[in-house]
């Protein structure tokens, strides 16, 4: 690894390199421009780009260390042991570089090439966003055997950056408080720090990145010498692997570095994760281009010269994905971002450098190890097979679909409403409660589409069993988007997608089994974010006429106790179908007064990983998931 690692930058780094493009006026006006919204992303996302800058130090050669600290006063402190951003003063400003970095867009090292050969940040404006949007910051610099200090608030400097005295290390330290006018809501939530915190550490193999809470005193060191290669092994850990070794495809070519780790299981989905200088391209691009083409050119090769089938087989690229898991990194000194987030990587250029290097490396790997070679070369034979099947089987579906006439499903009541962007479909768990929400719905913008029982788990079945399955088929043809290779995000029916389910032990499982379905299959409406849990009340409090609904325990007290009354009249409801349509439209189904959690993903590999340990095969990883999880667990309804 440590030969592979970019070549580090001698060039000074100093005042003289910071390059100013524009100023800071309309961060504060129009936030979500520049971290995509002020909810719980935007505001974690103030910490990732602050982080952002260490990392590019690391890739500088010049970090070896990142320190990541909630404090207990709700501020978050990120240290590295970096060069230090320069504090001279920049003469055409009249003021230290340090206070240009923080207060001017565009101004950074990123923009000198001599500074940065790869730059994680999109476009430079990281720290000086964050600055603008929190309440306080301070930064120290230790840099040429000083230690300088600088405070602001809301962006504005409190004084001129000044001198603290000396000190014999060198890197920078930040401390800031998110600004309570701007975001709903500044408790940062560490779980979700640890997922780009771990990602960045996978990523960047042999650095230290160190995450503590001051609130609870915890604290978890990441260190991953493996790199990408431990990242895969993390996610196959719970997976029946095909072969022992993760296969990793690692080579430079025009200053583009590309490194792959690939390993295959027995699972029927693929996972790949692509990632361009340390940002993950959830949306691909031309970087997972050219490993697919690849993927399908050399393997395709090498069953035809090996004469691996007796049989004349057309096989596509979800055949050769299936059961494989794969992380792309790449590092391109001048990324071009596009698509909806901005995370789909553009240059058309490297699409024929990364094909070159896994063509090149991938064909000589399979010629050194023939046992792994035909292992894979078998599965891929075996998914083809399978769609072939999965095709007659979809088919049939669409031929007893054409019998009654409809192409949409029996069970679903849809809305009037043709516009996807005003539609909303609930997937409600069982008749009763399904016909309950048939009859309290707005039947304008809401349908309904209630299921039988738990649906397929399709974490453990093949995609023909999936298509054999009533329930599957009618969610598929209900939602229109398809699924695989047939997916098409153009096509869905409705931007809320409303899973609706008892709020117990098996509407929980219900709930999982279809958010299981829809990531493996459908994961782009969750990433769009068009999918939704409902949350029904769990208590009904009525004394004389007055009726209040609780959706949690502490809710419920509280009530009663605000209430004043001796006697309640309180109904726990054990389901959905204990509520009349009018209850279940004001409580759950009402735009103006329902409760929704949208779901997102904020770590596609913690993510990945559960889907795995919960409804895969393995049961031991599921048993300790659990044993680690259990005192985690608030309310139990058995």
């Amino acid at each position: 690894m440590e030969n592979n690692k970019m070549e580090k930058i001698k060039k000074e780094y100093g005042a003289n390199q910071i390059k100013v493009l524009e100023g800071l006026e309309a961060v504060r006006k129009r936030p979500g421009m520049y971290i995509g919204d002020t909810g719980k992303r935007g505001l974690h996302h103030l910490v990732y780009e602050i982080v952002d800058n260490s990392i590019d130090e690391a890739l500088a050669g010049h970090c070896n260390n990142i320190t990541v600290q909630v404090n207990k006063d709700g501020t978050v402190t990120v240290e590295d042991d970096g060069r230090g951003i320069p504090v001279e003063i920049m003469p055409e400003h009249g003021k230290s570089a340090v206070e240009i970095v923080l207060t001017k867009l565009h101004a950074g090292g990123k923009f000198d090439k001599d500074s940065y050969k790869v730059s994680g940040g999109l476009h430079g404006v990281g720290i000086s966003v964050v600055n603008a949007l929190s309440e306080s910051l301070e930064v120290c610099v230790k840099r040429g055997g000083r230690m300088y200090r600088q405070k602001y608030k809301r962006g504005v400097p409190e004084s001129d950056l000044e001198e603290k005295g000396t000190s014999d290390s060198t890197g920078t330290k930040i401390t800031f408080l998110p600004d309570n006018e701007i975001f709903p809501d500044i408790i940062f939530d560490v779980d979700i720090l640890k997922g780009r915190i771990k990602e960045l550490a996978y990523l960047n193999s042999g650095i230290k990145i160190i995450l503590k809470d001051e609130r609870t005193d915890e604290e978890i060191v990441y260190l991953f010498e493996g790199g990408i290669m431990s990242l895969v092994e993390e996610l196959n850990e719970a997976r029946n692997k095909l072969h022992d070794n993760v296969i990793c495809l690692q080579k430079s070519e025009n200053d583009v570095e590309v490194e792959i780790a690939m390993q295959y299981t027995d699972a029927y989905s693929e996972t790949i994760l692509s990632f361009v200088n340390s940002i993950n391209t959830i949306e691909g691009g031309t970087h997972l281009s050219g490993l697919k083409s690849a993927l399908s050119k050399v393997t395709n090769s090498y069953i035809k010269n090996n004469n691996l089938t007796k049989e004349e087989v057309s096989l596509t690229g979800t055949d050769f994905r299936e059961g494989i898991t794969a992380v792309v990194s790449i590092k391109v000194p001048e990324p071009q971002f596009e698509g909806q987030t901005k995370t789909k990587l553009g240059n058309s250029e490297v699409k024929g450098i990364v094909e070159s290097i896994v063509s090149a490396t991938l064909s000589e790997f399979y010629e050194e190890n023939p046992t792994t070679a035909k292992i894979i070369c078998e599965k891929i034979l075996s998914a083809s097979k399978a769609r072939l099947a999965a095709q007659k089987a979809r088919d049939l579906v669409r031929r007893k679909s054409a019998l009654f006439s409809s192409s949409l499903p029996g069970k679903l009541a849809d809305c009037a409403e043709k516009d996807a962007s005003k539609c909303e479909l609930y997937i409600v768990e069982g008749d009763s409660a399904g016909g309950s929400a048939k009859q309290g719905r707005s039947r304008h913008f809401q349908a309904i589409l209630p299921l039988k029982g738990k649906i397929l788990n399709v974490e453990k079945a093949s995609i023909i069993k999936m298509y054999k399955s009533e329930e599957i088929t009618n969610l598929i043809t209900a939602i229109g988007t398809g699924v695989s290779d047939q997916f098409d995000i153009e096509k869905i029916r409705y931007h809320k997608i409303i899973i609706m389910t008892d709020a117990d032990v098996d509407g929980a499982h219900i709930s999982t089994l279809l958010l299981t379905f829809f990531y493996r299959y459908m994961k782009d409406i969750i990433e769009e974010g068009y999918v939704y849990l409902a949350m029904p009340p769990l208590y009904k409090i009525q004394s004389g006429k007055t009726i209040n609904y609780a959706y949690t325990d502490t809710e419920k007290d509280k009530i009663i106790t605000e209430m004043a009354v001796k006697e309640a009249n309180i109904q726990r409801y054990k389901g959905l179908g204990e509520m009349n349509p009018t209850q279940l439209w004001e409580t759950t189904m009402d735009p103006e007064t329902r409760t929704l959690k949208k779901i997102s993903i904020f770590d596609a590999i913690e993510a990945d990983k559960t889907f795995t340990i919960l409804m895969g095969d393995n049961v031991e990883p599921r048993r300790k998931f659990i044993e680690d999880h259990a005192g985690d667990v608030q309310n139990l309804d058995v």
